[in-house]
């Protein structure tokens, strides 16, 4: 299906539970990307009526969060929020002092994910900020429901980054949370066109969360070799790494992630690897375009993604379509009961 800019800009909004918490046109969200949640990205997905998050952690201190929360600003007059990813650490970040930030900035709405973010939930929550809280599982969305979270983005096998050590891809988990979970909930992990966001609203969500897909834009901030090669990979294109040490990782496949994997069905420790998937390694991947300079997330949706669009187009052609889809291709398989012969 190709649409022309004059009717996405005609384009309606899908109105769910999820945009009207947070105060967007459209059910489409670009969630916390290490190194790549920056001003540039969030606020063009803002200004096209989605919803973009800062990933905190992306910048090296808490008073350079404040500055790029401002430098969003700048951007943008529309609503954005910030990504606070707690994991463990052999040196952790000062996360209380992150928050300090992103309270101190006036964000309203923030993505919360990784282990026990309780204290951070309740200090938001003290300030009036909805949060939406990242989990792989049924259990850890329930889990961060009692927490007092305002939504959930669940995240299914397919994703890039960490899906979870349960191995359910998002057709069985969506409807699965869906069923339980009663505060809205975006799905996450192979979305990138149409028919996924189309395909989550039917399974229960109200929206849908993408970060490759994002990746692959024009304003995203990491090189156009690397944009390239995403649209040139395909839906085989990553591998599970850290899977013996329970810690399971997708990252686009290359050179590195493949000696990671064979080192590990040697028996290794993180110890063993850790020079090969350093952080620093990863973000030189962005900044250089080199493939094979060290370990990168990316999920299964490359096959489906296939061009570099801007934030505004790959949006609006999205929602557009998926109208279409809704209103033409489904209308017409809703046919009328035939009557029964007495």
């Amino acid at each position: 299906m190709v649409f022309q800019t004059a009717v996405w800009e005609n384009v309606m909004a899908l109105k769910t539970r999820f945009t009207e918490l947070v105060g967007v046109e459209h059910p489409i969200v670009q969630g916390g990307m290490q190194w790549v949640g920056r001003a540039e990205l969030v606020a063009a997905v803002a200004n096209a009526g989605g919803l973009g998050f800062i990933t905190a952690l992306t910048q090296p201190t808490p008073d350079k969060l404040r500055e790029e929360i401002e430098r969003c600003r700048s951007l943008t007059k529309k609503p954005f929020g910030v990504n606070l990813t707690i994991l463990p650490a052999i040196t952790p970040p000062p996360y209380a002092e992150y928050r300090q930030a992103i309270i101190d900035s006036g964000v309203k709405i923030v993505e919360t994910a990784g282990n026990k973010p309780q204290e951070h939930v309740d200090e938001f929550k003290k300030h009036g900020i909805v949060v939406v809280h990242k989990c792989t599982s049924v259990r850890h969305g329930l889990s961060a429901e009692r927490m007092g979270v305002d939504a959930i983005s669940i995240d299914g096998f397919e994703c890039a980054g960490h899906p979870g050590e349960d191995d359910v891809p998002g057709l069985i988990l969506i409807p699965a949370a869906a069923d339980k979970i009663k505060i809205p909930m975006i799905a996450s992990g192979g979305f990138g066109d149409a028919r996924g966001l189309v395909a989550a609203l039917a399974l229960g969500a109200e929206g849908i969360n993408m970060g490759t897909r994002f990746m692959a834009t024009k304003e995203s901030p990491i090189h156009q070799a690397i944009k390239e090669q995403i649209v040139a990979n395909d839906e085989r294109a990553t591998d599970l790494i850290f899977r013996t040490m329970h810690n399971t990782s997708r990252v686009a496949k290359n050179a590195i992630s493949q000696q990671v994997v064979a080192l590990e069905k040697q028996g290794a420790k993180f110890e063993d690897v850790r020079e090969l998937v350093a952080g620093t390694r990863g973000r030189s991947v962005y900044e250089v375009g080199d493939n094979d300079a060290g370990i990168w997330s990316a999920g299964q949706i490359q096959g489906l993604i296939h061009d570099i669009p801007s934030c505004e187009e790959l949006i609006h052609r999205i929602v557009a379509e998926a109208e279409e889809i809704i209103n033409s291709r489904l209308a017409r398989m809703v046919g009328h009961r035939q009557a029964v012969p007495a």
